[in-house]
């Protein structure tokens, strides 16, 4: 559950993870703004395969991921655009199909580096800490599945 902080405002658990690609923000923004590039690599490693990716890419857009586990079990995300600076930034609700009530929020920074660029991933808002924890577990998955799909595409 959220803490209260010093000041008396409600804090919750939040996850910030940083990767280098040796690639040009624009493959990176691509991978995570294409519905069909997002079929190829999204979701944690026991993530067999994205039979639904939708996007709707502008402010009040909406996006939707649907994952199939190894396990036959979907996962289904979705939520709505709140930012979109192509190439740079990304700001988005998340929503999971089964626990709709527990919105947070997905920052994604793209900034151009030595030999390709930088991706900040922030995921604040959470309902709780276990809530972050596997999120930072799935989100790790995801971001080893988004390099090697990035190499194979350079």
């Amino acid at each position: 559950m959220a803490k209260p902080s010093p000041g008396g405002t409600t804090e919750r658990p939040s996850l910030t993870l940083r990767r280098h690609y040796r690639i040009s923000p624009e493959k990176v923004w691509r991978a995570w703004t294409d519905p069909q590039a997002l079929k190829l690599w999204f979701g944690p490693e026991e993530i067999v395969s994205v039979p639904i990716a939708e996007v709707d890419l502008r402010v009040g857009g909406r996006f939707r991921v649907a994952m199939l586990a190894a396990d036959g079990e979907t996962h289904d995300v979705s939520g709505t655009y709140l930012e979109v600076e192509p190439n740079r930034k990304l700001v988005f609700s998340w929503a999971w199909h089964s626990t709709p009530e527990r919105e947070s929020r997905v920052t994604l920074r793209l900034a151009p580096d030595a030999g390709g660029c930088e991706l900040v991933l922030l995921h604040e808002q959470f309902f709780d800490e276990a809530a972050r924890d596997a999120h930072t577990r799935g989100w790790t998955g995801a971001l080893v599945k988004l390099e090697s799909w990035l190499l194979l595409t350079a």
